[in-house]
């Protein structure tokens, strides 16, 4: 081989590299923007009192790299929030029209509408991935994230009450299980780009893209799936036709714990405690901050349950359904750990349950 020659193909193999490690950059992010597995966000509700200089805009924090909550340093609504840094890769991506980078976007509460969709699952998300890695981002926040064109924003409607989301970085051979569950969960899908190469591994991301799906959706459906770094989670999803509660009905008696729930809790549309089955659930009624501080569920849009201390099996858990008599005729899911630093940031803000009758 010529020196030329020699020459020529270190540099191509050298652009190929420098592709490779610039394709495995899809990340959840933190507010440095560094790449962590996965984060957790809970913004906290708006106080109401006017001595509070609390915006609505705050929020906890939580990823890989820590040990426990803390203060985040931005606010919500800025582009160096967990949200802002995380979603400007989809941005970067969409302006640069990258044929090898995919995303999709849903809520039932799209943005700049009034209205909110309930032919759809009660679902909130964004995807963005390619052939290497990619995240999974799973929140409460309703008209939000705006469409790429528009950048990043967060909606003023999210301010009053708590939010909650979870972010996780999945290989790309994570996506396939990932594709199921969303067809079970009936997003509505309101931004999407999903280029031909994905279309031989993911079956049913491309059709809710085009809302074309004639796939045959069942009641219910459960996956395992492994973060980018080895974490382990498992997904729950149901369908509008799992008539039924599913914390109750599934996630208790699958996970084999008792679970404190904290969803919203409207006047008149909760369901309370059940301890009819072998496993129980319990509704949260209020959450502590700090010693000083704490709000009520009825402030808290949030959806995320933890198993009842002092059981054996410890699980978090965060997703899309309230415990509601409606949310029983609507689709969803949950995303499910038994990492124990997640489970004794959640446990400590637990500031009282409301029990049995």
């Amino acid at each position: 081989m010529t020196a030329s020659l020699l020459s020529t193909t270190l540099a191509l193999l050298l652009l190929r590299l420098l592709g490779v490690l610039e394709a495995t950059t899809i990340s959840c992010r933190n507010e440095e923007g560094e790449a962590v597995d996965w984060f957790i966000f809970y913004k906290l509700p708006k106080r109401q009192d006017k001595e509070s200089r609390e915006t609505g805009l705050e929020y906890l924090y939580l990823d890989s790299t820590t040990r426990s909550w803390r203060r985040s340093k931005q606010l919500m609504n800025t582009t160096k929030s967990v949200l802002g840094r995380t979603l400007q890769q989809l941005y970067e991506a969409y302006g640069s029209k990258n044929n090898n980078t995919a995303h999709l976007i849903y809520n039932d509460g799209v943005p700049n509408s009034v209205n909110y969709s309930r032919k759809y699952g009660h679902t909130k998300g964004l995807l963005l991935w390619n052939r290497v890695q990619g995240f999974w981002l799973i929140h409460s926040i309703p008209r939000f994230p705006p469409i790429p064109e528009e950048g990043y924003d967060y909606p003023p409607t999210g301010r009053r009450n708590g939010q909650i989301g979870i972010c996780v970085t999945f290989k790309y051979n994570q996506y396939e299980a990932i594709d199921s569950q969303l067809l079970v969960c009936n997003p509505n899908v309101y931004s999407c780009s999903i280029p031909t190469i994905f279309h031989q591994e993911l079956v049913h991301m491309p059709q809710l893209c085009t809302r074309s799906s004639a796939s045959e959706i069942p009641g219910q459906h459960f996956a395992t799936l492994q973060s980018a770094q080895g974490q382990n989670f498992v997904h729950f999803a149901k369908s509008d036709s799992f008539l039924d509660d599913i914390f109750a009905a599934w996630m208790a008696q699958w996970l084999k714990t008792h679970l404190l729930t904290e969803t919203w809790q409207r006047k008149r549309q909760e369901l309370p405690s059940n301890c009819s089955l072998p496993y129980h659930v319990y509704n949260i009624k209020a959450i502590k901050i700090s010693r000083q501080s704490y709000f009520s569920s009825h402030l808290d849009h949030a959806k995320w349950c933890i198993s009842q201390k002092g059981t054996k099996n410890r699980w978090t858990c965060i997703g899309d359904l309230n415990r509601s008599p409606y949310q029983a005729f609507r689709s969803g899911g949950f995303i499910c750990t038994q990492n124990q630093l997640i489970y004794q940031a959640f446990q400590g803000l637990v500031l009282y349950y409301e029990k049995c009758n």
